[in-house]
């Protein structure tokens, strides 16, 4: 990993890119803190050409998104140029859509339809899909999990994954366990720790909770990740705070000789 590989959410700074102005503002912020990158996700609706002309402005790469199911389904090309004006190879989707979850089933038509998606994606437009999880993926039913089987139906050259990491804990897996097992599907991974805060589990910054951030980073670097996406869904202090924290965290990491 390498500093100009650590990026933010904006889903975490959600509040503060509601307009153009504010997120004009917002993306200097994010430089000036010390962030080179930035996932597009949460922001106000806005023209994407001036996103762009934005984060060119204060130096940051578009390095991912998060966008809707519908315009995937039903406005794949206008979504693909957009993503090739901002030079963002990765297509993100930030959970699956509700009408999926109540069954086996529809996992299996999601991982097919995804993947489906992706392959056009990839061959017509040189980008990625990848899916972001939370933790109703690893609800069970009859000893499999959504989860399992968005991998193992899904297919492997065209359909990436983007894991979030606190919710995967939080569903009761293994974050490094899962991190191998999607070796080659995972160029971008979500990053935030847990703590426990009046006996519930809290959404923190990284290095301020209680995962294994050390593995962790260690299975990421060891497997190729390409973007380390800092995420806060939920800050207990200021937002901009927060991901300075965090990334003063990843620094370390990296001082350390990533060892």
């Amino acid at each position: 990993m390498q500093p100009s590989q650590i990026a933010v959410q904006m889903y975490t700074l959600r509040e503060f890119a509601k307009t153009p102005e504010a997120l004009r503002t917002t993306f200097q912020k994010v430089a000036d803190i010390g962030y080179t990158a930035v996932q597009v996700s949460g922001i106000g609706p806005m023209n994407p050409a001036q996103v762009k002309e934005y984060a060119d402005e204060s130096g940051l790469k578009i390095c991912a998104t998060h966008i809707s199911w519908d315009r995937l389904e039903n406005d794949l090309d206008a979504l693909a140029r957009e993503h090739q004006r901002w030079d963002c190879k990765y297509v993100g989707i930030g959970g699956l859509p509700d009408h999926y979850r109540t069954s086996q089933e529809g996992y299996r038509t999601f991982a097919k339809q995804a993947s489906d998606i992706a392959l056009r994606l990839k061959e017509q437009y040189g980008l990625q899909f990848i899916y972001h999880n939370h933790a109703f993926e690893f609800e069970s039913r009859d000893g499999i999990t959504g989860m399992d089987i968005l991998l193992n139906e899904s297919n492997p050259k065209h359909f990436g994954f983007e894991l979030d990491l606190y919710w995967l804990q939080a569903g009761g897996a293994d974050p490094i366990e899962w991190i191998r097992k999607v070796e080659g599907q995972m160029q971008v991974v979500h990053l935030k720790d847990m703590a426990i805060v009046n006996g519930k589990q809290a959404t923190a910054e990284l290095g301020e909770g209680n995962m294994n951030y050390k593995g962790i980073m260690d299975a990421c670097r060891e497997t190729g990740v390409e973007w380390y996406v800092v995420e806060q869904d939920t800050c207990r202090r200021d937002p901009f705070e927060s991901v300075a924290i965090s990334l003063d965290y990843l620094q370390r990491y990296l001082l350390e000789g990533n060892k």
